[in-house]
């Protein structure tokens, strides 16, 4: 681990030691990491000049640029704590999640400001500062900078078991909660980062999802920022990934599996060549083995897709990648053995225990399920987070102590195999109840999704009815006789005999993340009407 604990001291780090080196690019316009580390350190001294006090919490809310890199480094240096908000996660939620972090201050765009004020959020909020746009007549960024320039002040140290930043779940099984990660964990995963999948210094690396390529400044990458909707990773331009890619010679793609689909469907169909990646990631969702293999063609040959898996709370967890899901593990998908997740990284403890929907007060031994049977995945490790943000309920039902630390619940379902891989069977509250037993999403899911004609599935329970969602292909049309081929899958593989209902759906509602992870609640509402 790097001498500094905390992400702001490491990109400082680097802004000394790389100098002119380029660390972002947006809009054409490159920003060397010396530029960038002395924004970082204007804004720092000003956010401490306007006040802004140790671990006070500060919500960010501005769109992927320099200020979004600048502002998020320099609250880190302070000490503070920044407060990240995905947009996409909904105007409620938005609103939900200031209301509980109630944050000291509010640095966003224009656009996030109209809407702190038209909806009333965040009260608690005494600096107020816009990032870009027009003013409306509150302090820019800017003004901080000046604060900063006027007069210097000593930075205070940041100790590594300090609280560094709350980062909001995507809330794609419940309400969002704000995962509260210390300085030790954020520096933790990025050496994990670099050690996993060997990222080296002056690397490009096209960063689809904002807080990951903080990690990439971070790790001496330079960040080229794509001109896209973050919020709606599953709807972009496919030429808005492609162009820069080719333009810059990018070597990092990291990407939602939605993402990945759309840019594959494009490539295939216009013969697209990505050479310069010698590195893709996606996470967010299992990526489906069609989706892999019709992106691999764009690659190099041996080039990998990175599907790490893990969570908010804990990221890596496990890691495979496209060689082993479409050399072997696929294969078990189409008989509904559910998707490989691969091996658990360094650093990172996991085990199976028996499926429990309520607290579980202590650790031990006993709470795991045999080698092979399915149950619930729990972790431990330097990188898992340990606590909710005022979420005491949420705390009891996701950790479990053991007397020197604790283990974190994914609320996932899985098993290891007898190579001591991980599998992933489907999400806990997902599981569907029938009168002959229990159904794992993702298992059956698999395998009705080998027809050449589906997209993607969704089993979801109408009472003690398994019900299955499915969403076509683009040209591919609902007829019965469709129908009758898809039940036929469920012939051979136990896990989907039980299936006999099929509801054909137009387009599955998403996270807002990713865009990735089905909504399985909002499935089962429209099936019931459907069935009723």
């Amino acid at each position: 681990m790097s001498a500094a604990a905390d992400l702001g001291s490491r990109l400082l780090d680097n802004a000394r030691r790389l100098g002119a080196r380029p660390a972002l690019i947006h809009r054409g316009v490159a920003t060397s990491f010396a530029d960038l580390g002395r924004d970082v350190e204007l804004l720092a001294q000003g956010f401490l000049r306007a006040g802004l006090k140790r671990h006070d919490r500060a919500a960010v809310m501005i769109p992927p640029s320099r200020d979004f890199f600048a502002a998020s480094f320099a609250l880190l240096r302070a000490n503070a704590t920044p407060v990240f908000i995905d947009p996409g996660i909904g105007f409620s939620n938005m609103g939900r999640c200031l209301a509980e972090s109630e944050p000291a201050a509010f640095v966003g765009s224009a656009k996030a400001h109209m809407a702190r004020a038209a909806a009333g959020w965040a009260p608690t909020a005494r600096l107020r500062i816009v990032a870009g746009g027009p003013s409306l007549g509150l302090p820019a960024l800017e003004t901080l900078r000046e604060l900063g320039r006027s007069r210097a002040l000593d930075l205070p140290a940041v100790p590594a078991d300090g609280r560094a930043a709350i980062l909001f779940t995507s809330g794609s099984t419940g309400a969002p909660k704000g995962a509260v990660y210390e300085h030790s964990m954020f520096s933790a995963q990025a050496d994990q980062l670099r050690e996993l999948f060997g990222i080296k210094e002056g690397e490009l690396s096209l960063a689809t999802f904002p807080l990951f390529g903080l990690f990439d400044v971070v790790l001496g990458q330079t960040v080229v920022i794509p001109d896209m909707d973050f919020t709606r990773p599953g709807m972009v331009d496919p030429m808005a990934i492609i162009e820069p890619i080719q333009t810059h010679g990018v070597h990092q793609l990291f990407g939602s599996p939605a993402l990945l689909d759309r840019v594959g469907r494009f490539g295939a169909r216009h013969g697209v060549a990505l050479p310069s990646l010698t590195r893709v990631m996606s996470a967010g969702a299992p990526v489906p083995a069609r989706t892999l293999e019709r992106f691999s063609k764009m690659l190099g040959e041996g080039v990998p897709i990175h599907t790490p898996y893990g969570a908010t709370e804990a990221l890596p967890v496990a890691l495979t990648s496209s060689a082993e899901i479409l050399g072997e593990t696929a294969a078990r998908t189409v008989r509904g053995k559910g998707v490989c997740v691969g091996r658990p990284v360094k650093g990172i403890e996991a085990a199976v225990i028996r499926i429990a929907d309520g607290p579980i007060k202590a650790w031990s031994e006993e709470l795991r399920a045999p080698r092979g049977a399915v149950g619930e995945i729990a972790v431990k490790g330097p990188a898992v987070t340990g606590e909710y943000f005022r979420r005491v309920a949420e705390m009891a039902d996701a950790k479990i102590g053991d007397g020197k630390s604790f283990w974190h619940r994914m609320g996932d379902l899985g098993y290891f195999d007898e190579r001591g891989r991980l599998w992933f069977c489907g999400r806990k509250a997902h599981r569907v109840r029938t009168e002959k037993g229990e159904l794992y999403t993702v298992c059956v899911e698999g395998v009705f999704n080998a027809h050449p004609r589906v997209r993607r599935t969704a089993l979801v329970g109408v009472g003690l009815i398994p019900v299955l969602c499915v969403e076509l292909e683009p040209g591919a049309a609902p007829s019965e006789e469709l129908k009758k081929e898809i039940l036929e899958l469920s012939e051979g593989p136990e896990s989907a005999r039980d299936v006999k209902d099929v509801l054909f759906h137009p387009s599955f509602p998403v996270d807002a993340r990713h865009n990735a992870k089905i909504d399985r609640e909002a499935l089962a509402r429209w099936a019931a009407r459907r069935l009723a």
